[in-house]
């Protein structure tokens, strides 16, 4: 029997996506002028309407609809024809201050504690993997992330495939060597995108025209040629029309994606969505700290594998638990007890040390990521975020070297 994995992904006009990205854009424009801005922003997107609520304490004022409506034309909802549109769109702001009793056990200078503490209660989770040695991600979510990307590139250029709407999913399944970990090659690939209606004059939008551009201007320059043979099974637009989408073809809610924005499901998930939440929130940075901790440790060939969980308590500082999971691939005798002592010792994974490490709310663009770029495509595998560098991996291997 074949050994087979599969995960999706799904384009920055996908209803979800684009509400993600108006929350994480709202985001970058209160920290852009207070970097001290607390924010847990919700976005509800559907037909001819976006609603924005949650908490935002903070001292600088954001022009909330000017920044809803420039997200959606940047992602390209500017044709009224499909009933989302940034000039034309309705948008409903219902927000008010963050909750007092969080704020004492979150602020370092007005709080409870004698410093920063965790926003919330909860675990996170951090993943890395030898599939995709590039990245050190899961092959099936990378490649999916990859193919709905390069259709929005198509479509921005607007050169080839010019009937192309901006939503989109796509799913890759990965068949894997007898080890379960080394891919084989790639099994099947969905591939559903949002279109313009068919007109029977001309065949630029037709199903089979749709089929064969996506074989020539899209897989090759996606799927790795050595993992595809004749025997890849093949799925566009498997219910034949996909003209109705988007939010008008389907409500998008902040977080709703949280599988796609992590790891495809092949590692652990605590719960908590990122998009429209300041670092202040482990939900995010904790999250964000415990993949750069997974991809070291693998990186520095302490491990193939690594699943990396931290827990916090609301308000206090230090995590009440770590571990690391290696799925019996810990190298040179290690233990995985031993590696999360490892971890425990040499990574200060209290909220502000995170934060400084990360340079997550500078007001400085070249130093704090803009959390909108993390909102499409993946918050992880991208060498642009600073939680993706191998800044660990010398520590970690002295670290294990000297216990081993």
């Amino acid at each position: 029997m074949a050994i087979l994995f599969t995960s999706e992904s799904v384009s920055e006009g996908h209803p979800d996506k684009v509400a993600d990205q108006i929350s994480d854009a709202l985001l970058d424009a209160f920290l852009a002028g207070d970097p001290r801005s607390r924010c847990a922003i919700e976005t509800l997107c559907t037909t001819g309407l976006v609603v924005v609520s949650g908490e935002v304490t903070s001292d600088t004022y954001v022009d909330v609809q000017e920044v809803v409506r420039r997200t959606i034309e940047e992602i390209g909802y500017t044709d009224p024809l499909l009933q989302f549109d940034a000039r034309s769109c309705g948008v409903l702001v219902s927000i008010h201050e963050q909750s007092a009793d969080i704020a004492q056990g979150v602020d370092d200078d007005r709080g409870l504690h004698a410093e920063q503490g965790a926003g919330d209660q909860g675990m996170m989770f951090g993943y890395a993997t030898r599939e995709d040695e590039e990245t050190l991600m899961p092959l099936a979510l990378m490649l999916s992330h990859r193919l709905v990307k390069r259709l929005a590139d198509i479509r921005k250029a607007g050169e080839v495939m010019t009937y192309l709407r901006p939503d989109a999913k796509s799913q890759v399944t990965i068949e894997y060597e007898a080890d379960g970990r080394t891919p084989k090659r790639v099994h099947t690939v969905v591939l559903s995108t949002q279109h313009d209606e068919i007109d029977p004059d001309d065949d630029g939008a037709s199903l089979a025209q749709i089929k064969a551009d996506v074989r020539e201007h899209v897989l090759p320059h996606v799927l790795p040629a050595e993992l595809v043979d004749d025997g890849l099974v093949l799925h566009v637009n498997p219910t034949g029309t996909f003209v109705i989408g988007g939010p008008h073809g389907d409500t998008g809610l902040t977080g709703r994606k949280i599988i796609v924005d992590t790891y495809g499901g092949k590692g652990a998930h605590g719960g908590g969505a990122f998009s429209g939440k300041d670092p202040s929130k482990v939900d995010r940075s904790a999250a964000y700290a415990t993949r750069h901790v997974a991809k070291n440790l693998v990186a520095a060939g302490l491990a193939d594998e690594a699943l990396v969980q931290v827990a916090y308590a609301i308000g206090v500082a230090d995590p009440v638990s770590i571990r690391v999971d290696t799925n019996g691939t810990a190298q040179h005798g290690l233990t995985d007890a031993q590696l999360a002592a490892l971890v425990t010792e040499h990574v200060d994974l209290r909220p502000a040390a995170i934060i400084e490490r990360f340079g997550l709310i500078d007001s400085d663009g070249d130093v704090r990521p803009r959390y909108r770029r993390t909102a499409a495509y993946g918050h992880f595998g991208r060498d642009a975020f600073p939680w993706e560098r191998l800044d660990l991996v010398e520590t970690l291997t002295e670290a294990a070297q000297a216990t081993a």
